[in-house]
């Protein structure tokens, strides 16, 4: 499998061992690394170009845009967005397989007129719109195991039935319209957790059959974390396994995984370069 790592320079701590704690990873000639250009950083065979206005609009109205560039987070807003969509891009060419995606400004609280809790942009429904758009892609599934609701993508894609969104969290569960919720207890074992994924969310994605699999993935559900379920650092590293797996068999392995909630940086210096290994299988 051919594995894109898009990065981009964030502010903050836990990312601050990044990308060099991917240094083995990025050895392997599967890997590429798609580096978004600062001013202060020197260019790269990989830079990533950001997205247009106009595609920010076929999801975000123009005021809350512009809510957003007054919030000073608008560059690192719109570069974490704008991975994902290239993200998108080279998977649907050919360059690479399966992605992962550093974000820091978003992604599923960012809704069509709203951010909020850290998201500014909803970066997973851009690129589905591109893909829809541009390249003819009719349908797709997000599974979403950030410990958060994700409000922003489900009001974005409420009356579209071409997307089946699944969220894992602590509301109500709720179907509507090929969007689900799964309801979560607030302490949960990882072995519950995994059976949900795989007896629930998967069967319903090799049944809706989608072209393109986005993994919304938060790490902010572990034990010490500001969500803290009960979850163990090595739960996300077997989500891993079983997505990917399904997504070979459901995709072809076409695969997005969007970094969401989480906060501490030994946690993701341990778990993300170990899901970035199982992409890279």
């Amino acid at each position: 499998m051919k594995t894109g790592i898009f990065f981009h320079y964030q502010i903050g701590e836990r990312l601050r061992d990044f990308p060099q704690a991917l240094k083995d990873i990025l050895q392997k000639e599967n890997v590429f690394l798609y580096d978004a250009l600062y001013p202060s950083k020197p260019p790269s065979s990989f830079d990533l170009e950001p997205i247009s206005y106009e595609m920010l609009t076929e999801v975000h109205l123009p005021e809350m845009i512009e809510e957003v560039k007054k919030s000073g987070d608008f560059e690192g807003a719109l570069l974490s967005a704008s991975s994902t969509v290239r993200a998108a891009e080279r998977i649907w060419s050919n360059e690479i397989d399966n992605a992962f995606v550093f974000t820091g400004y978003g992604d599923h609280h960012a809704g069509i007129k709203s951010f909020g809790g850290g998201c500014y942009f909803n970066g997973a429904a851009i690129s589905i719109r591109w893909l829809q758009n541009n390249f003819g892609v009719k349908r797709f599934a997000i599974i979403d195991t950030d410990a958060h609701h994700g409000d922003g993508t489900w009001e974005i894609f409420e009356k579209d039935e071409n997307i089946l969104y699944i969220c894992l969290c602590n509301y109500p569960s709720f179907e509507d319209n090929q969007k689900i919720n799964i309801h979560i207890p607030l302490r949960i074992q990882d072995e519950d957790y995994l059976q949900i994924v795989k007896e629930i969310c998967i069967s319903r994605i090799k049944i809706f059959k989608p072209e393109i699999l986005y993994w919304n993935w938060g790490y902010d559900g572990t034990r010490g974390e500001y969500g803290d379920i009960g979850l163990s650092p090595d739960l996300h590293i077997s989500l891993a396994r079983e997505l990917k797996s399904s997504s070979e068999e459901i995709t072809g392995g076409k695969m997005i995984i969007i970094l969401c909630g989480g906060s501490k940086r030994e946690l993701a210096r341990y778990i993300i370069p170990r899901i970035i290994e199982v992409l890279a299988k």
